[in-house]
């Protein structure tokens, strides 16, 4: 693994640069999305007249050019080059060690920030220190809510999931609690168990007390297990009245294989880091290990069914499913059983 040297990052306020009085400091991990992060760059480019921020991008390997496009672009921006994909947790931690700001903002690569967002988390933040973490409200390109927090997953809910499980109707009501979207569409900040992962803001102080992102977590699960264990300590706030643009999973959905599989395993990390018993931990693996085959062959054969009947968009989510399912089987397994 390589970084750039340590040097002093610029910061922008006002149009002005300075190497002190950072406020906001913004982490984003990058494999492989070069288009969407420039467009995300460039919406910090403009929320950086609001508040005095640095942004640090910490490139996992990207083979697409995404880094030389920061460097060429923005040369304002602190450049983290890692040899490999250093994963999503340890990249994040990169960042944070180098950042400046008394508050971290750990950013997808696929958001756009509107004008007034970060200048609201901060000064939400600044009013409420009892907040461990706040995250906006999310939307897609086309103005669409997407979930943007949801309670802590259980292994009962997680269960349901199972398609056997799910047919038999067991452990609905767990589910639902679990799914349950009360109250999101209030413009009033309220109290969170888990926020989405794609933007998350943080008191630094708060983030280094708590132990950072935890290394364990290649890709899936991290930002469950950072809010639950923040959780523990502070608030965790859902402000919907700020909102960040999320066009959702572009870089997952490139590399789907990798993105399945490690959540799967992300998940089952979770549930033993949260005190789940042996036996429970153990019956959830073999419930997913016995699943999975079972749904390649549905998606198998709807993936034909759709191909005959020339619905070719249809068969293209068939196929990227059975993408994802036959990744897990094969390099997956073993590390969910290692878990």
């Amino acid at each position: 693994m390589s970084t750039l040297p340590l040097e002093a990052p610029l910061v922008n306020r006002g149009g002005r640069t300075t190497e002190a009085g950072v406020d906001v400091s913004v982490c984003i991990v990058n494999w492989n999305c070069r288009e969407h992060l420039q467009g995300c760059l460039q919406s910090l480019r403009e929320a950086a007249l609001e508040v005095s921020l640095e942004v640090l991008v910490v490139d996992n390997g990207s083979t697409d050019g995404a880094a030389e496009m920061v460097a060429d672009l923005f040369p304002e921006v602190v450049l983290i080059r890692n040899t490999e994909n250093a994963g999503f947790s340890r990249a994040n931690n990169q960042a944070a060690q180098r950042a400046r700001g008394r508050y971290l903002f750990f950013l997808n690569n696929d958001t756009v920030v509107p004008p007034g967002t970060l200048r609201g988390l901060l000064e939400f933040a600044r009013a409420n220190p009892e907040a461990g973490i706040i995250g906006p409200r999310l939307r897609d390109e086309h103005g669409r809510l997407q979930v943007s927090c949801r309670r802590c997953p259980t292994l009962s809910a997680l269960l349901h999931r199972i398609t056997w499980l799910r047919w038999l109707g067991l452990f609905r009501p767990a589910y639902r609690h679990y799914r349950g979207r009360d109250a999101l569409d209030t413009g009033a900040p309220r109290a969170a168990e888990i926020l989405m992962g794609a933007a998350l803001f943080v008191p630094r102080a708060v983030f280094r007390s708590c132990g950072g992102w935890d290394e364990g977590y290649t890709f899936g699960g991290e930002d469950i297990d950072l809010c639950e264990r923040v959780g523990r300590r502070y608030r965790v706030v859902h402000h919907p009245g700020l909102e960040v643009v999320h066009f959702g999973r572009v870089s997952s959905r490139q590399h789907i294989g990798f993105a399945y599989s490690h959540t799967l395993v992300g998940v089952a990390r979770f549930l033993r880091n949260r005190g789940c018993s042996r036996f429970g931990l153990a019956f959830y693996k073999c419930a997913l290990t016995l699943d999975v085959p079972s749904r390649w062959l549905g998606h198998a054969a709807r993936y034909v069914w759709r191909r005959l009947r020339n619905q070719p968009l249809r068969a293209a989510k068939s196929r990227l499913l059975l993408e994802a399912l036959g990744h897990f089987l094969k390099h997956g397994l073993i590390a969910l059983w290692r878990v």
